[in-house]
């Protein structure tokens, strides 16, 4: 970090409650660590609440934080919703939040009682928009990774939806089909590489979606699912309603719905009907579709010809807009984040010149209007007694 201190005179150390929503243990862990990490570089005494979705991971990382890090400076606080709200009640200097947009507004609600700045990190409805131009086996492997690799699509940047042309979708679709087999086997709920639901509460969320009557004939891939083993195979949909469940809320699963427009190009204004998602994905060879979608789509983050990755580049900011949070975080910008840039001026008591005192004489008045106007030839006549006029 000696590089984000440089150029700085002060950054004032901050008191810092990070409240981790993540819905998936092995996340818990990452985004629980990251921003904490930045926080405690920045100087900052921290109270880490981690999600109780996962409390045997929350209960390690209490462990291993009270084994490892100083305890009158770093702690862990296990609960669940009563020990959260205890928290917010509480006045911070600043509150770090990942999970959904409606608790992100009960976290912003506590905070503004204190007026106390807030990060949220409240994912979204990611987009995928396909070209038909692109190396199908590539984007497809990608896809898959973005989606089922990852948790089976429960992560906040996780592909939530595709869009692709009419006439292109049936070849999408074939490809993740074979992709997916290649990847999980011909039956992906007997594959070690797909990861259970996180708890059966989410299991059941997932199967209303699933079973909707507006969608549940729409599926062309997949729809295997097992209550007792918390399992559902990769499920992809064609044309979904757009008022549907699985196109109005974050699916955060295995279920991946395809959307088909005319024009590729109509996908910029799909994706800007709806509110702001955390990252957008698009893969493309066309330069003009590529910059069109750059400058017009609003989202926290992007990623071309690939998925998911931008997380892993420190040197990026990561974070949401409007729907999908506020502030950023990630290398230097974790350390930006958990500071306050305090602005400080040293003089000596040399040079005080009576012209910015009173009585402020003709004189004074054109030495100073000479001063304010920036330039050294106006100073000069000022002090010579003179002016432009």
């Amino acid at each position: 970090m000696d590089e984000a201190r440089k150029g700085q005179n002060f950054n004032d150390s901050l008191s810092f409650f990070s409240r981790n929503c993540v819905r998936t243990s092995g996340s818990c862990v990452v985004l629980s660590i990251d921003p904490v990490i930045g926080a405690i570089a920045a100087g900052n005494a921290v109270v880490l609440k981690p999600s109780e979705i996962a409390p045997v991971t929350s209960s390690l990382l209490s462990e291993l934080f009270e084994e490892y890090l100083d305890s009158s400076a770093v702690r862990v606080v296990e609960g669940a919703v009563p020990e959260t709200a205890a928290l917010l009640e509480q006045k911070w200097d600043k509150i770090f939040y990942t999970g959904s947009p409606r608790v992100g507004r009960i976290v912003m609600t506590a905070a503004a009682k204190h007026l106390t700045p807030v990060v949220l990190e409240l994912g979204g409805k990611c987009p995928v928009v396909v070209d038909s131009d692109v190396d199908l086996q590539v984007t497809a492997r990608r896809i898959i990774a973005g989606k089922w690799q990852l948790n089976n699509g429960q992560a906040c940047i996780s592909v939530d939806y595709i869009i692709a042309t009419k006439d292109f979708a049936p070849k999408l679709i074939d490809a993740l089909r074979n992709g997916i087999e290649e990847f999980f086997g011909a039956d992906p709920m007997e594959s070690k590489y797909i990861s259970r639901i996180v708890s059966s509460n989410h299991f059941s969320r997932l199967e209303r979606l699933l079973d909707e009557y507006k969608v549940f004939n729409k599926i062309v891939v997949g729809g295997q699912r097992n209550q007792k083993k918390l399992k559902i195979a990769p499920t992809i949909f064609l044309d979904v309603p757009e008022d549907s469940q699985l196109m109005q809320e974050e699916i955060f699963g295995p279920l991946l719905p395809i959307i088909t427009v005319e024009n590729v190009k109509d996908s910029i204004d799909l994706i800007n009907s709806k509110p702001e998602p955390l990252v957008a994905y698009l893969f493309t060879n066309n330069q003009k579709l590529r910059n069109d979608f750059v400058q017009n789509v609003s989202c926290g983050g992007m990623v071309i010809n690939d998925t998911v990755l931008h997380v892993t580049v420190s040197s990026l900011p990561f974070g949401g807009v409007g729907e999908s949070g506020m502030g950023s975080y990630h290398g230097k910008f974790s350390f930006d984040a958990f500071s306050h840039k305090k602005a400080v001026l040293y003089r000596s008591f040399s040079g005080d010149s009576p012209v910015r005192y009173p009585p402020y004489t003709p004189e004074n008045k054109k030495l100073m209007r000479a001063v304010m106007n920036g330039g050294i030839f106006d100073i000069i006549l000022a002090l010579m007694g003179w002016s432009r006029d």
